[in-house]
C-alpha cells in the first residue's frame, strides 16, 4: 500500500521512514532536531514529514523496544494514532521512565510507525447489555 509522505523544509537530508527488515512491522522513523528527555518531561520531536494517511486507516505511533528495554525511553501515548484527515507534521511525544536522561541527535530513529485498517463503530445505546460471566468485573478482576 502507498504512503504518500511529503518531506518538510527542516526534514531535508532525513531518510524517510522505512522499515529495518524484510518481516518489520513498524516504519522507523527520525527526530528531525536535536533534543533530550528526562523524567517525566513529555518532550514533543518533530520528525520532518507530513503524511497523508490511506482512507480507512490510521497510522500508529508506536514505542521502539530498543529505547524501552536500553533506555527508559518510550512514546508517551503509545499508540498514538494520525487520523487519515490529518495533514501537519507527524510529531513524538517521548518520555523517559524514572530521573533518566536520553539525549537524542537529529536522524536517530526514535519511534515507529504502523499503518492499520480503522473499524468505524456506530453506538446505539440500550437500556441493559448482555451478560457475561465476568460482567462488570474489571482492574484485575481475573487474576494476577
Amino acid at each position: 500500500m502507498e504512503l504518500k509522505l511529503k518531506r518538510l523544509e527542516h526534514g531535508d537530508g532525513l531518510p524517510l521512514p522505512s522499515y529495518s527488515t524484510a518481516g518489520s512491522a513498524g516504519l522507523d522513523v527520525c527526530a528531525a532536531a536535536d533534543g533530550r528527555v528526562w523524567g517525566s518531561s513529555p518532550v514533543i520531536v518533530p520528525t520532518g514529514f507530513a503524511v497523508a494517511v490511506p482512507q480507512g486507516f490510521e497510522l500508529q505511533v508506536r514505542s521502539r523496544s530498543g529505547l524501552a528495554a536500553k533506555h527508559g525511553v518510550s512514546v508517551l501515548n503509545s499508540p498514538g494514532t494520525i487520523d487519515e484527515d490529518y495533514r501537519g507534521e507527524i510529531m513524538v511525544i517521548l518520555t523517559c521512565a524514572g530521573n533518566k536522561v536520553f539525549e537524542f541527535k537529529r536522524g536517530d530513529r526514535i519511534a515507529q510507525l504502523v499503518l492499520a485498517p480503522v473499524v468505524r463503530g456506530r453506538c446505539v445505546e440500550v437500556d441493559e447489555l448482555d451478560g457475561t460471566a465476568r460482567g462488570a468485573g474489571g482492574l484485575g478482576s481475573t487474576g494476577v
